[in-house]
């Protein structure tokens, strides 16, 4: 009997994590496309007003590049903004593009390299494996240790008022990524504890994927966690901590690693909804849930939530039960500790609101699919209603 089933894994080729990079950013880029000439800077408003892209877009243009930044990008993005992104590619140019920001500004400028040079029109490419031909070289640098777009394989694109689709394509694995916590230090802690438990939650549903869990993303979700769990509450209580920003990225990067070859599961499923609907933050939307589908999940993945708990309450003992409820708590406590909201109610949300949600998220076949627990629409809607 073979104990490991095949697999395939793919990541980025090319990963710099190291503190004050993107200072250097036009050598870095230099090295790696020697003769690209015009960068798009692809970010959001609020990242361009820390007045931290100034930096980065100063060494590219030292480095010969002709920079121009686009920074419409918003949460969630919607079609038009993606469309507005590639129309400024091609209006200057660019052959390089490079995301700087959260993990929407990230999955624009994967669209923005697959559409900016081809015919396809971003309607055909949603799915899996439906991008065709090559992409413009592509760089990505994460401002939040969350999403891990920087390595993943995947963007999300709002389509509708509440619907998102997916891309999904080895196309959108970029050359580059680099990581330097210098970008992270101005993040509010709200906002540092619901992407920390984001990343979080992929290296999580990373290991307990139903489908294609393997021994490579198995030991990068391990690392993942072990980072993530001893760094976030050093990160939300003193955001100047480099060294514990600087892990909290790479935490995130390998937790990006492992989902984007072992897909994440219900707890995605039923946060996109809440995402949708009510317009919460994904990392917040993952959070709300995420003790109440590992609750749901234990009757089948409790020796591997015990394995988990090692890494995040290795002083936990007991049965394998007793243990993976230890993990649960544990991430109860990392989310009472950060101070974010812990209820459905909290955002905006009401008793009158679960069918809604719960419908949407039966919706998420593609995730669903992934959970070590088969989830029915009535599933659901009990997740919900104890997250309330």
């Amino acid at each position: 009997m073979n104990d490991f089933p095949a697999f395939a894994f793919s990541t980025v080729a090319h990963i710099v994590s190291e503190l004050g990079a993107t200072r250097k950013l036009g050598e870095l880029v230099r090295a790696r496309f020697p003769s690209a000439q015009r960068v798009l800077l692809v970010t959001d408003p609020g990242f361009l007003k820390t007045g931290l892209v100034q930096a980065p877009a100063d060494s590219l243009a030292a480095a010969g590049f002709h920079v121009k930044i686009y920074s419409d990008v918003v949460a969630d993005p919607p079609e038009a903004v993606v469309l507005a992104a590639v129309a400024a590619a091609r209006g200057h140019a660019s052959d390089v593009v490079i995301g700087l920001g959260g993990g929407s500004s990230m999955d624009v400028a994967k669209l923005i390299a697959v559409l900016a040079g081809s015919e396809q029109p971003l309607s055909a490419i949603y799915g899996i494996g439906n991008v065709q031909g090559q992409r413009l070289p592509l760089v990505q640098i994460p401002t939040t240790a969350g999403t891990g777009s920087e390595v993943t394989n995947i963007a999300i694109v709002t389509t509708g008022e509440t619907t998102k689709m997916g891309v999904v394509a080895p196309q959108l694995y970029a050359d580059l990524a680099i990581l330097d916590a210098e970008l992270t230090t101005g993040l509010p802690p709200m906002v540092t504890a619901a992407t920390g438990i984001d990343a979080m939650v992929h290296a999580i549903e990373a290991y307990t994927s139903r489908h294609k869990k393997n021994p490579l993303s198995d030991m990068l979700a391990r690392q993942a966690l072990g980072l993530l769990s001893r760094n976030l509450i050093p990160a939300c209580e003193n955001g100047g901590n480099l060294a514990a920003r600087q892990a909290m990225l790479l935490g995130a990067m390998l937790a990006g690693q492992a989902f984007s070859n072992a897909p994440v599961a219900a707890v995605h499923a039923l946060a996109y909804p809440i995402g949708g609907i009510f317009h919460v933050p994904h990392g917040l939307s993952n959070s709300l849930v995420l003790p109440h589908v590992m609750r749901f999940n234990a009757p089948a993945a409790a020796p591997l939530y015990a394995e988990l708990a090692a890494i995040v309450v290795p002083h936990a003992e007991g049965s394998v039960e007793a243990r993976s409820e230890a993990l649960i708590v544990a991430m109860q406590q990392i989310a009472i500790i950060s101070g974010i909201e812990r209820s459905l109610q909290q955002v905006g949300i009401a008793e009158s609101d679960l069918d809604r949600l719960a419908d949407d998220a039966m919706l998420q076949t593609r995730l669903l699919g992934n959970n070590p627990r088969d989830v029915s629409r009535a599933d659901a809607r009990a997740i919900y209603a104890a997250a309330l």
